[in-house]
């Protein structure tokens, strides 16, 4: 195995082990934050090192630290349903940022910062219109109303995600420097 493979193993498997700290350390210290118009959802850390993972790794990195954010969200407390939809959402929001860096020009992060934001919100939305009529039992026009209302969490979680994600791995940059940002593979 060559060293930069290497690196990115232990890199993708330390920063999914980061994941699952965040995750447990959240629930059972109860700091996870409720939305306060649909306390059903919470405001949480676990993406930002999915969106380490990204920046540093690449897109099949993030994807893998996504699927372990999921295993460990499914051992902690038995909720299928609400472990995968957390992992779609991270890995919604890392794919609209992985097209974003695809880009050139000045405008490159801000472009995978709005990706990233607008695919976790549309993903999500979808994904909300067929879970809760068919899991939760929700009328499909409830479901409907809570749109608004889910998009806005997903814009806040995203936005405080993929902006945290970025602040820490510039400041990794500036200590590391030959580490430097790449269009993802």
């Amino acid at each position: 195995m060559k060293s930069g493979k290497t690196t990115k193993l232990a890199g993708t498997a330390i920063l999914a082990a980061l994941v699952v700290v965040f995750d447990y350390t959240l629930k059972f210290s109860g700091l996870k934050i409720p939305f306060p118009w649909a306390p059903f959802l919470k405001f949480d850390f676990t993406g930002i090192p999915i969106v380490l993972t990204l920046l540093l790794y690449g897109l099949s990195s993030s994807g893998a630290t996504s699927i372990v954010a999921c295993i460990a969200i499914i051992a902690r407390s038995g909720d299928v349903v609400g472990a995968t939809s957390k992992a779609i959402a991270e890995f919604a929001t890392v794919s609209g940022m992985a097209a974003g860096l695809h880009l050139s020009g000045r405008y490159k992060k801000a472009v995978s910062v709005v990706a990233g934001v607008a695919l976790r919100i549309a993903v999500m939305s979808v994904s909300n219109l067929i879970i809760l009529p068919s899991y939760y039992g929700m009328p499909y026009s409830v479901a409907v109303g809570l749109l608004s209302v889910i998009g806005a969490f997903n814009a806040i979680q995203g936005g405080m995600t993929v902006l945290v994600g970025y602040a820490l791995y510039e400041a990794y940059i500036r200590r590391v420097p030959t580490k430097q940002m790449k269009p993802t593979k």
